[in-house]
């Protein structure tokens, strides 16, 4: 089992959680939500590295959503933000930017 946790930038706003309440319909959200209790468990499925640490989960339905995260340790999984094919290279950005503070706050 994986520990999830939700990225949170210093001034306490979650990009994640964010985008899941900008998202107009419910059962998509509940489809992402049960997504990460799978991601959770252990089954990763269609996810790929991309830069620095940060892995790419694709979801296989919606417009080409994408969900970004890092590994923390053996056993944490920081979600840090997501959109979809339209705006994945900015997503990808924000990402990084958010996994580097990640990391330089959460430093044992």
């Amino acid at each position: 089992m994986y520990e999830i946790v939700y990225y949170v930038q210093a001034d306490g706003r979650t990009p994640l959680q964010e985008w899941l309440r900008r998202l107009p319909d419910r059962q998509t959200r509940a489809r992402i939500l049960i997504r990460f209790q799978r991601l959770a468990a252990g089954n990763f499925g269609d996810c790929k590295p991309i830069t620095e640490g940060i892995w790419e989960l694709h979801l296989d339905f919606g417009p080409g959503f994408r969900v970004y995260y890092g590994r923390a340790g053996k056993k944490l999984l920081p979600l840090l933000c997501a959109g979809d094919k339209g705006t994945q290279q900015t997503d990808i950005d924000h990402a990084l930017l958010y996994w580097r503070d990640w990391r330089t706050r959460n430093q044992s």
